[in-house]
């Protein structure tokens, strides 16, 4: 006979423990090239380099006149410089007319300077500004110094330098600055495929009847939406009841069908006697307790070429451990540093308990109103920090994140506050 006292102790792993272990098996995906229209929020796989110069030519940087510096460095308001203006220059254009002493062309900003012109003096510095293109051009003060207002060819990128760096992610100025320099596609890390499966025979849909004990379900459109702004493509989002045969049909078009990348569940992952993730993957995934609160009961490992995240059922939970977890392997699968969000200091207006031992992630709500002095507050209406708690986050923008060694936050306590946005 075995005695409940021989057995081992169930492998409690930190935070740290366990996102050590997704990230080894989170690998980023095989690159492809796309067009630059197309890639807005992509991962770069590999480095841009300039095709061109930038800028392309000598151009104006002022909309004014195109002129020789001698003719115009000692001009004053009292002793202006004339000259004769003998061309019009508009952005775009591919005249080159040549000046002489005494000569200028009227010039538009980014219109390419004449080979023989050395300045550009603005409107502004003219007696009479903006005016017919061929008027003379009165100058009433000197320019600065030769070159002033022009914009040398190459002088802010050559052609072959580096634009934007392996593992940029691109959002409008990185496109801008890359279309700029006359790059037309880039190589990026292709999405990760994401399938959710949210999991319980309680959930119904939102918006429908309710029977008695059925919830409206709400972790399918949770872990849809951050796998969305974590930058993944969503490809199947499915609830289903706790049965394993349903579960496993599921799962087994999400792999196969789907060719998912990622899969993550939602319920069925803890010691309870209806655990339909656990009925179904006990041999093929790892189950894992995990020193944090919410999200204890872990589930992780790879089947196939599909990594599988078997998180919580409650809300809470959902989102605490996506946040811990998934989102770091999704940034891995598209070539990103897993960076964990911007964390700040701030104070707390109300305290709360922490279990003894575990991590804590307090769903919080930011004030602002104060921009010298931020703080936060819980979330949830009532204060506290459970779990099951799901309504209180539509107020939350952020986490108080609580070391495991606090067994209480009293108001008033600094806190480490994770940005959310």
């Amino acid at each position: 006979m075995r005695h409940a006292a021989s057995l081992a102790p169930p492998l409690v792993l930190t935070v740290e423990e366990q996102q050590a272990k997704v990230l080894v098996a989170a690998r980023p995906l095989t690159p492809e090239t796309v067009p630059i229209v197309r890639a807005a929020g992509r991962t770069l796989a590999a480095a841009v380099r300039a095709r061109v110069d930038v800028p392309l030519f000598d151009n104006s940087a002022m909309d004014g006149y195109a002129v020789i510096f001698s003719d115009v460095g000692a001009a004053t308001a009292e002793r202006p410089a004339e000259l004769r203006v003998i061309a019009d220059l508009p952005a775009g254009s591919a005249e080159e007319p040549e000046l002489r002493p005494g000569l200028a062309a009227r010039i538009m900003t980014g219109a390419p300077v004449p080979r023989t012109a050395n300045t550009v003096v603005p409107f502004e510095h003219t007696r009479d500004g903006l005016q017919a293109w061929d008027a003379a051009a009165v100058v009433t003060t000197a320019p600065l110094r030769e070159g002033a207002h022009i914009r040398r060819r190459g002088e802010e990128l050559r052609a072959g330098a580096v634009v934007a760096r392996a593992g940029t992610v691109l959002g409008p100025l990185q496109l801008t600055a890359i279309a700029a320099t006359g790059v037309d596609t880039v190589q990026v890390h292709r999405r990760p495929r994401v399938a959710v499966i949210s999991t319980g025979t309680e959930l119904a849909a939102p918006g429908a009847d309710l029977d008695r004990g059925q919830i409206p379900e709400s972790n399918s459109v949770l872990l849809a939406s951050m796998c969305a702004e974590a930058g993944a493509d969503v490809i199947s989002v499915d609830t289903v009841a706790d049965e394993d045969a349903a579960f496993t049909s599921l799962l087994d078009r999400a792999l196969h069908a789907g060719h998912a990348d990622v899969v993550v569940t939602s319920g069925g992952v803890s010691a309870g006697a209806h655990e339909v993730v656990k009925n179904v993957l006990r041999d093929r995934v790892e189950f894992t307790a995990v020193a944090m609160q919410p999200g204890r009961p872990q589930a992780f490992g790879r089947i196939d070429d599909a990594l599988i995240f078997g998180l919580p059922g409650n809300p809470a939970s959902v989102a605490a451990s996506f946040e811990a977890f998934v989102r770091p392997a999704l940034l891995r699968l598209q070539g990103r540093e897993p960076a964990q969000r911007p964390t700040i200091r701030l104070a707390t207006t109300a305290g709360w308990r922490s279990p003894a031992g575990r991590l804590q992630y307090v769903p919080v709500a930011l004030d602002r109103s104060d921009p010298a002095a931020w703080s936060v507050s819980p979330a949830a209406a009532d204060g506290s920090s459970g779990s099951h708690l799901a309504a209180g986050l539509a107020r939350a923008d952020a986490y108080a994140v609580v070391p495991a060694d606090v067994s209480a936050v009293a108001a008033g306590d600094l806190v480490d506050v994770m940005l959310l946005s």
